[in-house]
């Protein structure tokens, strides 16, 4: 277990919270003694929880051979718990470090919709609206509104479980593309249930809700969710790029998304094919100030974040589904997944809790996911009434399918 000593990390880029939690953010100091200049300004979980929480940290990374993570929980009356596991990088043997960039999967979802709530809330459209309004050529578009596609029930075929498409992104993973390929792919198919009867994980609903978005906006969508959500969160490193660059200094990803099964470095792979749905780029400190903003719908009206916090179920105990948002034992946030990279970003507002996970890689361990087990692991000894649950075991796991081999626990989490 001594490869995966905890790195000390201090702060370099200071997140947006609230003030009663901004004296929490300084990293924590593992093994040695606290730096003098910041230990005054923090306050770490009590120091059997923190020996629980290495432990089981440690022991998962171990066993599921995880190269690296990022894990912060914040808990303002209680204390912080903030550290970086492990190697960014395998080849040089670079340590994870809190403040690299990582790509966050579906949790860009978390912001896409949160930018449609706020053309909600301008006036400019209507949950209800039908999406052939705005997006021509979706089968039964004149019946699926923007709510469903924004809560799962649209019934529209899943893209990213084209068995064809996906044979396509394993042989070509640097390929471009664009949105209206994307929705072709999904077209293909036959929808698979009535509007609204089900509840079904689709990225192709957001594809589309990004596509409303700069329809109505006039923007491309990263210029939107930077102007609308990033800028005004002071979420400086958070962002939607159009091509497959990801900012210095990074954590690279490692997949054994391939035609043989082999692990590869996915760093620069292109992640055109996830865009609204999971293209965003972020760290450790955004996510940590993003959870709270999205649970307590600070970017919103009153109304329309009560809209969004309509969970409906999805047929696991405990878990729920709003308006891209998802209820985890009341934990609310998101689980993100695509090739070399998992995440979590969530709050529990019964305690105040912040609780973010990055892993640099989604190679499941026995079908399940990696930061799944990380936030179950965390969760089950600090909020014990509150455990992030670990999703059914996935036979065949492919990146950003939730509901390719899974039940709706595993489509949500991904």
């Amino acid at each position: 277990m001594g490869r995966y000593r905890p790195s000390h990390v201090r702060r370099s880029r200071l997140a947006v919270v609230p003030a009663v939690a901004a004296a929490l953010l300084a990293a924590l100091c593992a093994g040695t003694a606290p730096d003098l200049a910041v230990a005054s300004a923090r306050q770490e979980l009590d120091p059997a929880t923190v020996r629980k929480l290495d432990a089981a940290i440690t022991k998962i990374m171990d066993e599921a051979d995880i190269p690296g993570l990022n894990v912060g929980l914040w808990i303002p009356r209680r204390g912080t718990y903030e550290k970086s596991f492990g190697v960014a990088d395998k080849q040089n043997g670079t340590p994870m470090k809190s403040d690299l960039y990582t790509r966050i999967g579906s949790i860009t979802k978390t912001f896409t919709i949160t930018g449609l709530l706020q053309l909600v809330d301008a006036g400019e459209i209507a949950l209800d609206d039908p999406i052939s309004r705005y997006v021509a050529g979706v089968p039964g578009g004149d019946v699926i509104t923007l709510r469903q596609l924004a809560g799962m029930r649209s019934g529209l075929f899943n893209y990213t479980e084209d068995k064809a498409w996906l044979a396509q992104l394993r042989a070509d993973p640097h390929r471009e593309y664009p949105p209206r390929r994307l929705l072709d792919i999904a077209f293909s198919h036959r929808p698979n249930f009535a509007p609204g009867t089900k509840w079904q994980y689709s990225n192709t609903n957001t594809v589309l809700l990004g596509m409303v978005i700069e329809k109505v906006s006039g923007r491309s969508l990263g210029d939107y969710l930077e102007e609308h959500i990033f800028t005004p969160l002071k979420l400086n490193d958070t962002s939607l790029p159009d091509d497959s660059a990801i900012p210095d200094p990074h954590a690279h990803g490692y997949t054994d998304f391939t035609p043989s099964g082999d692990v590869a470095d996915a760093t620069n792979w292109n992640p055109s094919w996830a865009w609204a749905a999971g293209g965003v780029i972020s760290d450790l400190d955004d996510l940590h100030a993003w959870a709270p903003a999205l649970a307590d719908g600070r970017l919103l009206t009153k109304e329309t974040q009560a809209e969004r916090l309509k969970t409906r179920s999805v047929g696991v105990p405990g878990a729920s589904y709003g308006l891209g948002i998802l209820d985890f034992s009341g934990w609310l946030g998101h689980n993100g997944e695509l090739p070399g990279y998992e995440s979590i970003a969530a709050q529990l507002p019964a305690e105040d809790a912040s609780l973010v996970v990055l892993v640099n890689t989604d190679i499941d361990y026995e079908g399940k996911s990696l930061s799944s087990l990380i936030g179950n692991a965390v969760t089950s000894i600090v909020t014990p009434d509150h455990v992030w649950p670990v999703p059914p075991a996935q036979p065949s796991p492919t990146p950003s399918t939730p509901s390719n081999g899974g039940g709706p626990g595993a489509a949500a989490a991904r």
